[in-house]
């Protein structure tokens, strides 16, 4: 069964009336159960769970701690190619945007690997736009295969494959793999996608089952918010999140909640996520998620990130660069979009210790 017949159900629920009819008590019972059903998620995605958010926030805290210990893991992305052949009206690397791009040869991938190794990180995220012909898979495995001489552990986060080819990367030394449905209104998914494969909503949409029927360790999964309704949006996600954790028990889970941030194009939402509703969101999801991780990324500024920490978060991006070839001063390409914690690796690791915690390099550290 695909997550979709999910979907289907929903397209026929009155979001708007469960909302006015659930009631204080109903939250206050969601809060304190140990095993949620979606219903108990839908009312911790409410707006009346807003005022029950101390609440919430005590018992995330309990079990995280109980489930991960109070450690934050540190990952760093590095992307190799901003060539695109996709019409993603969100995004900065869209083919029709006149950007600079940069694709790295072999050579100026492992100029990168050392300038990153030596923040002492261990786990990296590899990133590419979609460009068929130049952003292969064999340029990935020789990416990848690069890469493992300097990190312990590989994520991608590159456009969807097959199976067969993911498991042809794992076997290498991928991890992991990380993919955004972007959008789970599947009318919205069509206007905001307006060309290339990424257009296609069901192939994007089943990738993480191919990612976990081809072994990956982890995967993670989410929607990019403000591009549909938040609630809702919020709720698919989490749902896949755990169709996904229920049906393939041997790979690992996790979240991110990825705002809009500015990026080339210039693309506007409507639907804008404020701090308050973002909070709810991380509280809900380790609530009905107690063993995912929950990722934040450098999309977020640094004093908001930091008061993430122990209400259930498990993942920080750190010392963040989103335009190809940065971390060794190549010259300069435009970004995917603009971060807003520019901190160092070393500033984000501090942060992480002076709230009690403890930082680990390598993601798969947490389960050992």
């Amino acid at each position: 069964m695909s997550f979709y017949k999910e979907i289907e159900k929903f397209k026929d629920f009155d979001m708007e009336k469960y909302m006015d009819e659930v009631t204080y008590e109903e939250i206050k019972k969601s809060i304190k159960k140990e095993k949620l059903t979606k219903f108990d998620f839908l009312n911790l995605l409410s707006p009346k769970a807003k005022d029950h958010l101390e609440e919430m926030a005590k018992e995330s805290q309990r079990r995280s701690v109980q489930q991960f210990g109070k450690v934050i893991s540190l990952y760093i992305p590095m992307y190799i190619s901003n060539y695109c052949t996709n019409e993603c009206t969100y995004c900065g690397f869209n083919k029709n945007n006149k950007i600079d791009r940069k694709h790295l040869k072999l050579n100026e991938i492992e100029a990168e690997a050392i300038e990153i190794a030596k923040t002492g990180i261990k786990h990296i995220l590899l990133l590419t736009g979609e460009a068929e012909g130049l952003v292969g898979v064999d340029y990935i495995e020789d990416a990848v295969k690069v890469l493992k001489k300097y990190f312990d552990s590989v994520v991608i986060e590159i456009y969807p494959l097959e199976t067969e080819e993911y498991r042809r990367l794992g076997k290498i030394g991928v991890d992991g793999l990380t993919i955004y449905q972007e959008v789970y209104d599947e009318k919205i998914y069509k206007s905001v996608h307006l060309g290339g494969k990424k257009a296609d909503y069901m192939w994007r949409l089943e990738t993480p089952e191919r990612g976990a029927r081809a072994g990956l360790r982890s995967i993670n999964v989410g929607t990019l918010f403000g591009l549909g309704d938040l609630v809702e949006e919020a709720y698919l996600s989490g749902l896949h999140a755990k169709y996904l954790t229920d049906k393939y028990l041997n790979s690992e889970f996790s979240i991110s909640l990825p705002r809009i941030n500015e990026a080339e194009g210039g693309y506007k939402s409507k639907y804008i996520l404020d701090d308050a509703s973002f909070v709810q969101f991380v509280l809900a999801y380790r609530l009905f998620l107690p063993k995912a991780g929950i990722n934040i990324s450098t999309r977020e500024i640094a004093e908001f990130r930091d008061n993430l920490i122990g209400l259930g978060v498990t993942k920080f991006s750190a010392g963040s660069k989103t335009n190809v070839g940065a971390y060794s001063d190549m010259e300069k390409s435009t970004p995917q979009f603009e971060i807003s914690d520019n901190r160092s690796v070393k500033e984000t690791e501090d942060a992480i210790r002076a709230r009690g915690y403890q930082v680990v390099h390598k993601d798969w550290e947490l389960i050992v």
